[in-house]
């Protein structure tokens, strides 16, 4: 169990480094070190495949939300090759939280994501359109 339990949590961890990557260039390694090549992103304001639609993603929930970073909530929780975790997006300003949620991820043989499917449970107004 706790080798399972390391290869969710380290891909957890390459996870939020790819979430809270700045530069272009950092993004778009921490990108392919978290998800297999056609890896997917799906939650209910976007669903994208590959690399570069990831790392798009990622750089329009910084532009929506500029001085922010995704941070975990507990621990993280898996079996077989699924793991689920609780994360917040922090303002790295004032502490506050005004996004929060749940992913569950699959992963592939070499432990990066095949897929993500999240899951919002706070949002503020006007946040989703």
């Amino acid at each position: 169990m706790s080798e399972n339990t390391d290869r969710y949590e380290n891909a957890v961890a390459r996870y939020f480094e790819a979430w809270n990557a700045g530069e272009p260039e950092a993004l778009a390694k921490a990108v392919a070190a978290a998800w297999s090549v056609e890896g997917t992103y799906t939650d209910p304001l976007a669903a994208v495949t590959g690399h570069t639609e990831i790392a798009g993603l990622i750089t329009g929930a910084h532009a929506q939300f500029p001085g922010f970073a995704f941070r975990p909530l507990g621990s993280v929780d898996g079996h077989h090759e699924t793991a689920r975790f609780a994360w917040e997006l922090v303002s790295e300003a004032d502490g506050t939280a005004p996004v929060a949620g749940f992913d569950v991820i699959t992963l592939d043989a070499d432990g990066r994501i095949r897929s993500v499917l999240g899951f919002l449970d706070r949002v503020p107004a006007g946040a989703t359109g």
